[in-house]
């Protein structure tokens, strides 16, 4: 982060800490931090804002150009913090005479109930080979929250009662790829209409559902 504040590079790091306990009789333990990963978390925070700090105070100083002066305005000293974890999915594979009646209800939806529309996003990022660092925004089109990623490279949408108008609104975007979870749309029609609907308006468009 400083080598990037000084020349303003891009450089990314990957930080990987097993979530150790502490001591319960550490100073860190006392004052809130559980693991030894959550220490690391901090730890990362503070820098950051050390270094924007640093960056406002000493400002006034420097004879900054133009694009310096842009440089230290868009420093990025955020991070994700990612866990592993058990597949997104529910086991659904099953010997015939393992299932019972009151199984097949519990196979609507194939998302075990735990998991947010972020764990999905990150399954289909892994899934796909997408760099887990690019930028992520989102937007409502027509009242659904749709996941953007690196602006056009991905557009995700995890939510129910997908109808048609909506994918309409969504393949006018032209994204590279386009997700939906299987059980979001709002029909069996509208579930068998989506790729034609992407042929349509945005034939380069992949598309897929989990």
């Amino acid at each position: 982060m400083q080598l990037n504040a000084e020349d303003g590079g891009k450089r990314k790091f990957i930080m990987v800490q097993l979530p150790e306990a502490c001591d319960e009789k550490s100073e860190a333990y006392k004052a809130g931090y559980k693991t030894i990963a959550e220490i690391g978390k901090e730890r990362i925070r503070r820098v950051g804002q050390k270094i924007k700090a640093e960056i406002s105070e000493n400002a006034p100083q420097l004879s900054l150009t133009p694009a310096l002066s842009q440089r230290e305005r868009v420093l990025d000293v955020g991070f994700r913090v990612l866990k592993i974890d058990s597949s997104n999915m529910k086991d659904v594979y099953y010997a015939p005479d393992a299932v019972q009646q009151g199984d097949l209800l519990q196979q609507v939806d194939n998302i075990r109930e735990d998991r947010t529309t972020e764990d999905l996003l990150f399954q289909v990022l892994l899934d796909w080979g997408v760099d887990l660092a690019l930028p992520i925004t989102t937007e409502i089109i027509a009242d659904k929250k749709v996941f953007f990623v690196d602006g056009n490279a991905l557009a995700a949408c995890f939510e129910t009662g997908i109808n048609e108008e909506f994918i309409k609104a969504l393949a006018a975007r032209h994204t590279l790829r386009a997700v939906f979870r299987d059980s979001g749309f709002g029909s069996d029609s509208v579930k068998i209409n989506i790729e034609q609907i992407f042929k349509l308006i945005s034939p380069t468009t992949e598309v897929k559902t989990i």
